[in-house]
């Protein structure tokens, strides 16, 4: 079997070492931003699964739409 990550991953000098749950979500926020800002809310997109709860999906589609301001949102349900 393969080995479980326990903690959050960051790529420094292009190199992985562990880092806090704030240190990780934080630097996924910035690259979100950094994306947005530089090219635009339509350059955001995100993908949602049909395996996971209808809840789940809502928050997702809600992220993308208020928080990221992007109506660039799919997922597999049509299978």
């Amino acid at each position: 079997m393969g080995q479980r990550l326990t903690t959050p991953m960051v790529r420094e000098n292009g190199v992985l070492r562990d880092a806090t749950w704030d240190e990780a979500l934080d630097l996924a926020a910035r690259g979100f931003r950094s994306v947005v800002d530089t090219h635009g809310s339509t350059a955001f997109g995100m993908f949602s699964c049909s395996k996971t709860t209808n809840e789940v999906n809502y928050a997702a589609q809600k992220f993308a739409r208020t928080v990221i301001g992007s109506n660039n949102i799919d997922s597999c349900n049509r299978t």
